[in-house]
């Protein structure tokens, strides 16, 4: 019984001494592997790389989808930030151009910019003129009224041309209404340049400014904003941005071609401004020399436009 334990610790201890040997040759250095090793690692290797390539291939196209993803939505806001950052300028360069020229008036009461904002949707387009009117769901009962300026968070689009109790339709800028006119200017770098928006390019889907006095400058990415004269629409609004400066037909005065603030494709959620300063009458007064004013807080029902 003795000696056939001793048989087993000394088998025990050879197999135990093999096995070490096996680890320490298989962990050491070397620069060739065995015929074995070359087979496993050849098979595992050839699967690895059947495995590894429709994996990486689906996992690139998964990647590329999310890269584009990433890049809309990037894209996306960083065009809302321009609009905003767009109609915020304009209101910085109509702030300071008032400050600068009423700066000694500490008693100014009102400004042209004032006015009384009442939200409104969209709810149809006129089907005779589609391009040309909207629908919404704000009228008389809500202080709607005649004339009132209506723009979107961009810019100007139009103001109210009928009034119902419950609806009123607003008159596109683009219209084709050759009395519509809105009194407007250009923020130059220097100083500002009045103008007046009259008629729109179908082709060039943009604004006309005419009426520019051929001795002032005017350059192109300037932006047009509202003048706030004729008692309509407040001071300071977004129209625009100037893309082309030209002369008219007789060379006496300039224009200019206007690129919308505002999408008038896309046209949703709308504010329609009341005027909370003395309001004139934007008509030409039928010809007669009479008072045009129309009180302190109200606007009047002009049916020549604007100007």
């Amino acid at each position: 019984m003795p000696h056939f334990t001793n048989k087993k610790l000394i088998l025990l201890l050879v197999g135990t001494i093999f096995l070490v040997a096996l680890i320490s040759f298989s962990l050491r250095d070397r620069q060739n592997a065995s015929v074995p090793e070359q087979f496993i690692k050849d098979t595992v290797g050839f699967a690895q790389f059947i495995v590894a390539k429709p994996a990486n291939y689906i996992t690139g196209i998964f990647n590329d989808i999310n890269s584009l993803l990433n890049t809309y939505e990037e894209n996306k806001r960083l065009k809302m930030r321009l609009e905003d950052f767009a109609v915020l300028q304009a209101e910085v360069n109509t702030l300071q151009s008032e400050n600068e020229s009423l700066k000694e008036l500490v008693d100014k009461e009102d400004s042209l910019k004032d006015f009384d904002p009442l939200k409104a949707t969209v709810i149809a387009r006129n089907p005779d003129q589609w391009e040309e009117k909207i629908i919404l769901n704000r009228g008389s009962s809500h202080g709607v009224q005649l004339n009132m300026a209506v723009m979107t968070a961009n810019g100007l689009i139009g103001k109210i041309s009928l009034v119902t109790p419950f609806t009123s339709e607003v008159e596109l800028l683009y219209s084709n209404n050759p009395n519509y006119r809105v009194s407007a200017i250009v923020q130059g770098e220097k100083s500002d340049v009045f103008g007046l928006i009259e008629g729109y390019d179908a082709e060039r889907n943009e604004l006309i400014l005419k009426r520019i006095d051929s001795s002032f400058k005017v350059d192109v990415g300037e932006q047009v904003v509202t003048s706030g004269l004729g008692g309509i629409n407040p001071k300071g609004i977004l129209i625009g941005e100037v893309t082309e400066v030209t002369t008219d037909d007789y060379g006496l005065t300039k224009m200019a071609y206007v690129k919308p603030a505002a999408n008038f494709s896309m046209l949703e959620d709308v504010i329609i401004a009341k005027r909370t300063a003395v309001s004139v009458d934007g008509s030409d007064g039928a010809g007669t020399n009479g008072d045009l004013t129309n009180g302190t807080s109200e606007t009047t029902d002009t049916t020549e436009g604007e100007e």
